[in-house]
């Protein structure tokens, strides 16, 4: 069989009753018994079970298990093909850490609106990028019934269990704005490497050849081991050996949770004794929207001038409907890439083959923070 895992429990359960092996008022394997059977966990064979109750086919008792419904709708024959409707029972779970103008927020218009247009609703909730906070949204979601997961994964060495899960269990899902590494999973993202390799090789071709670069931990996370190495790339490429002291990666000021007043001191004051220990460096990339503000205001306290003395590249940056704009960045196709996810959402219930690697262009957008 093939399709998500819930509903090959569903037509297996469906062509039982339908061929009289399993008659009505006679006892429905539990969700134990078919997560055992086809080794998933109890939610993914729960949902099987809750799709066969809401066509009628079964009825649940609390405390007694599933039994075939005494009187089984007289259009049964169509309600195997309804399971396979892309059109019906289509709700989508969006997970991310935070979002902000400057990232996320046009993500989730484009969740939303290819959704709408699939026929589909988005549910979300935000992790402040907490591990226990996306594991406990996955099984509040899988409660609720959702028949998909849209993910923008949060940063960290390990991966929760109820991510694992869902790969696992086959659950359509798709990550985006990074792949995870060891996971066979559908994910939607910006080439970060070849995009932090442009970014640098932008300031290189202005004759700068003391880079600095700040980031958050790398921790595991592809996003931002990918852009170091783009960076690093880029330095190898002009003949420059990468210097581990212009590397600065223990930032925190990311999200716009922690973008307080408190966590931005403390940032402000590691950069600027990153900056002081480097007086050498002339320009900076900042793999996050909201470091490179930290920058910013910590270049302007030491009276450097910006561009002249220094300039800074980043990631992202909130729109401006008039092109001008405070960073040269990389922007990246936010909304492209929440619609792309939905699509690939939409490929996976109708059973479809899908490419677990799917990258979205980018472009590099100049701003006054660069000569």
């Amino acid at each position: 069989m093939e399709g998500p895992l819930y509903e090959q429990i569903y037509k297996y359960v469906f062509e039982k009753i339908k061929n009289g092996e399993l008659q009505s008022g006679g006892r429905v394997p539990s969700e134990k018994e078919l997560a055992d059977q086809f080794n998933v966990s109890r939610i993914t064979s729960k949902k099987a079970l809750e799709m066969l109750s809401a066509n009628r086919l079964i009825e649940r008792v609390q405390g007694k298990g599933s039994f075939v419904a005494e009187a089984l709708p007289e259009s049964i024959d169509s309600l195997l093909a309804t399971a396979k409707d892309p059109q019906s029972w289509k709700l989508v779970g969006l997970i991310l850490p935070d979002f902000a103008e400057s990232y996320g927020l046009r993500l989730i218009h484009g969740v939303e609106e290819r959704c709408s247009e699939l026929g589909g609703r988005m549910l979300m909730k935000i992790t402040y990028d907490k591990r226990e906070e996306e594991e406990a949204a996955i099984r509040s979601f899988l409660q609720l019934g959702v028949d998909g997961f849209i993910i923008f994964p949060v940063h960290g060495e390990h991966y929760n269990s109820e991510l694992l899960r869902l790969v696992l269990d086959k659950y359509p899902l798709v990550f985006v704005d990074r792949y995870l590494k060891g996971l066979a999973a559908c994910s939607v993202y910006s080439d970060n490497r070849a995009a932090a390799f442009d970014i640098t090789k932008y300031l290189l071709d202005r004759g700068h050849s003391q880079i600095g670069f700040i980031s958050l931990p790398v921790e595991n996370t592809s996003t931002i081991e990918d852009r170091i190495q783009g960076y690093t790339d880029a330095l190898i490429q002009h003949g420059l050996r990468l210097n581990p002291q212009h590397l600065m990666t223990n930032l925190y000021s990311s999200v716009p949770r922690s973008f307080e007043e408190r966590n931005v001191q403390v940032d402000f004051e590691n950069v600027k004794k990153f900056v002081e220990l480097n007086p050498g460096l002339t320009a900076f990339v900042a793999v996050e929207y909201n470091l490179a503000l930290i920058l910013r205001e910590v270049l302007l306290s030491m009276g450097k001038d910006i561009p002249g003395e220094c300039s800074i590249v980043c990631f992202d940056s909130p729109r401006n409907p008039f092109g001008k704009y405070l960073f040269t960045h990389v922007s990246q196709d936010e909304f492209g890439m929440g619609q792309r996810a939905a699509e690939l959402l939409q490929q996976q219930w109708e059973s479809k083959e899908v490419p677990f690697n799917n990258i979205i262009p980018y472009t590099i957008v100049k701003g006054d923070s660069t000569e």
